[in-house]
């Protein structure tokens, strides 16, 4: 793009956060979402139990955590939202992966705030044990309304009426900046769930059975290690939780001052999201072994033990047995609704991001316009009598569709066919006080691949040979694989636009130690990492 195509005005200063630790405490706000309370104890459970520990560490080490470095790497080092820092990486072509990566938050985003008002408006039921004697009907029939698949504009007013205040709540955060809103509303809302679901787990421990819930997630299946599909478990959990390879970390990493200290805070990061899901696991499992105990029935005769179910069936059915009941789903609900804004916020800032670079708009101005589209087709589609359908489907797609693709295009694209690895590695260790060697190399440039390939192609296979959940077959066709041409079609139009400001005008980050040799200039440039 030449200098005549593009407007002649200053970029705007960059948005930083005020310190280590705000960063820090935004990237755990963004990691620990729904997924950690929600699916995780479900997961190992399922996956050989106390065993699926061996696998879940592996995956961590092997994979989460490189990524989580590469990401890092990218944002830090070209200092831009994903649609910048791939451009400046690699060219006008890459551009497409940065803007892939944010049209994916942009539709997770749009449902994730569907269950967020959920998650709030049972916090509100909570006080009166609305649900009754039968959350499930409760669920479908009084609070979703749900309908048949297909499209509806018959509004719920039980979940228009908080999807509107957390889509408000949401635009205010992105419009007050990366430190005044995001930092902060982390720092407030991160500490406050941690309490809320330490309190929530030492009174689940002193329930009736909560011996026996724990003994069934912890006792190992050490047989579950043979079977494959238990360690791709491992690995998706892994990969969904700690937000990696759609564009939040390259984004968070883009704030950081130029001698910020990269590894050892994703370390951090990435511990502290693994701990938080060990104790949801404990928390959700000593209730559940309460309601087999109040049941007489064992552990593995209980439906529900992931997901939706989980959240909005059993818990409720939970909560409406035990002593002082009232007060424990509210600290579960408001753990979920604070868990998943934390993680919302980060999510709608890729989108926000790019635009705000794109497009030359103020962070308000991002806000306001990104947020109200967002606000606008999220409410049309997620609060009518369609919606619970409609963000299962789409919530499958996105995550198992289009994140996966992503992470191996990111990998594929960045480390073997620019083969611009050694020059990030060198980056990351010259910033950082944890190096990292060679073999972080290897797992992100072979062994994340494998294994995300693997995923993706045995995904597919089973969506589109099996179908999913006995939908029908257009239906999928339009809110599941239409989800994934919407984003590729947002590529596309996103990349062909053109830029209030030069994108390619930019010196990266020094990657020498201080007193080294003076780093090279450019949109590609190298250093000595790179030869």
């Amino acid at each position: 793009m030449s200098d005549a195509q593009v407007d002649a005005a200053a970029p705007r200063p960059r948005e930083q956060w005020t310190g280590q630790v705000g960063f820090i405490l935004a990237a755990i706000g963004s990691a620990v979402g729904l997924g950690n309370i929600w699916r995780f104890p479900g997961v190992a459970y399922e996956n050989g139990g106390g065993a699926f520990i061996i696998p879940y560490l592996i995956a961590l080490i092997t994979a989460g955590i490189p990524i989580l470095f590469l990401d890092y790497a990218i944002g830090h080092r070209f200092r831009g939202s994903a649609p910048m820092a791939f451009r400046r990486l690699g060219g006008k072509w890459l551009e497409n992966l940065g803007w892939f990566q944010v049209t994916i938050c942009f539709v997770i985003g749009l449902y994730y705030t569907a269950v967020i008002a959920w998650a709030l408006s049972y916090f509100v039921f909570s006080f009166d044990l609305r649900w009754g004697d039968d959350p499930a009907t409760f669920l479908t029939a009084d609070f979703l309304q749900v309908s048949d698949p297909g499209i509806s504009f018959e509004f719920v007013p039980g979940v228009l009426i908080p999807l509107a205040i957390v889509w408000i709540a949401t635009i205010a955060v992105l419009a007050a900046g990366v430190a005044k809103g995001l930092q902060r509303a982390n720092v407030i809302f991160l500490p406050l769930l941690v309490v809320a679901f330490l309190v929530l787990v030492v009174r689940a421990l002193f329930l009736d059975g909560a011996a026996e819930g724990l003994n069934a997630l912890f006792t190992p299946n050490w047989e579950a290690l043979g079977d494959p599909d238990v360690w791709i478990a491992a690995y998706s959990q892994i990969f969904f939780s700690l937000s990696i390879a759609f564009g939040i970390m390259i984004t968070y990493a883009s704030y950081r001052n130029r001698k910020a200290n990269l590894t050892t805070p994703g370390l951090v990061v990435a511990f502290a999201n693994s701990s938080f899901e060990i104790l949801a696991g404990i928390g959700v499992f000593a209730t559940l072994g309460f309601f087999a105990f109040q049941q007489g029935v064992a552990i593995d005769e209980l439906e529900g033990l992931t997901g939706v179910g989980l959240s909005f069936i059993t818990f409720p059915a939970i909560v409406s047995q035990m002593p002082g009941g009232p007060i424990f789903g509210a600290l579960f609900f408001g753990s979920l609704t604070m868990a998943g804004f934390t993680s919302l916020i980060s999510v709608m800032q890729v989108v926000s991001a790019g635009f705000q670079e794109k497009f030359g708009l103020s962070v308000r101005q991002a806000a306001i316009r990104v947020g109200g589209v967002a606000a606008i087709l999220s409410i049309l589609l997620f609060s009518t009598t369609t919606g619970l359908l409609a963000l299962d489907v789409t919530d499958q797609w996105a995550n198992n569709i289009g994140i996966v693709a992503s992470a191996i295009l990111t990998s594929v694209l960045v480390l073997w066919v620019l083969r611009r690895g050694p020059e990030l590695r060198t980056h990351l260790n010259a910033v950082s006080t944890f190096k990292v060697g060679r073999i972080w190399l290897v797992l992100t440039s072979v062994l994340a691949p494998i294994v995300l390939g693997y995923m993706l192609i045995s995904r597919i296979v089973t969506l589109t040979v099996e179908g999913y959940g006995g939908l029908p077959g257009w239906y999928i066709v339009a809110l599941g694989w239409g989800s994934i041409i919407a984003m590729l079609i947002g590529t596309f139009v996103l990349n062909a636009l053109r830029w209030r400001q030069d994108p390619d005008k930019f010196t990266p980050w020094p990657s020498y130690p201080p007193g080294g040799a003076a780093a090279t200039t450019g949109r590609n440039a190298s250093d000595g990492g790179a030869s």
